[in-house]
């Protein structure tokens, strides 16, 4: 679904009460095709710079609740002040961006928009701050409580001997913790496979 030519209505469904003008005046301000997206297990959202005519993409997932929702479009449209700023110069997440994306949530931080649980997991994100949401298992975390009702749980949420399955409908059983991931056995091969502490599965 792409919101470029729907009214602010449509984006409302999307974020917090009283963050939808906000959204608007950075999509005309740098001219932004803004595409929802069906869920996608690898990203939560991504930036596609101007090009060929085609103006600044932002894709964010369709599934995110509405706090996730706006903490990932700032996460892209600061890659996207990064680009016009640096171009290709920086890295990715570096420095730079973290300084663009911490002042953009400031917008938001400092106005109460977002429930105390999650100001206080962005705060203590903002001295080092992660690639994505999903890369900061803390927030991460927080963010999930305020989720729709789910049929699926963590991999760290099941203990030893509990069998799950992915998305794609294969089973697994939990072995062993490694650090931060874990390690599962897919069955019948027995293959072993590590999996994030927050990855979302299905338990049998």
């Amino acid at each position: 679904m792409a919101l470029r030519d729907h009214p602010i209505d449509a984006i409302r469904h999307y974020v917090p009460d009283g963050t939808a003008e906000d959204i608007m005046e950075w999509l005309h301000q740098y001219k932004i095709h803004l595409k929802i997206r069906k869920e996608r297990k690898s990203i939560l959202g991504d930036y596609r710079p101007a090009h060929a005519g085609k103006p600044h993409t932002i894709s964010v997932n369709a599934s995110l609740n509405t706090y996730h929702f706006l903490i990932t479009f700032v996460h892209e449209l600061a890659h996207l002040i990064n680009h016009l700023n640096h171009g290709r110069k920086v890295m990715p997440h570096g420095k730079e961006w973290k300084s663009v994306f911490a002042l953009l949530l400031s917008r938001f931080t400092k106005r109460g928009v977002f429930p105390s649980d999650i100001l206080k997991a962005l705060e203590q994100s903002m001295g080092n701050l992660a690639a994505s949401t999903c890369s900061d298992v803390a927030l991460f975390k927080v963010l999930r409580r305020y989720d729709e009702a789910k049929l699926t749980c963590l991999v760290e949420e099941l203990i030893p001997g509990d069998r799950f399955r992915t998305e794609d409908g294969r089973l697994f059983s939990v072995h062993a913790k490694r650090r931060t991931r874990y390690e599962c056995r897919e069955i019948p091969s027995g293959r072993p496979y590590l999996f994030p502490s927050i990855y979302e599965v299905y338990k049998e």
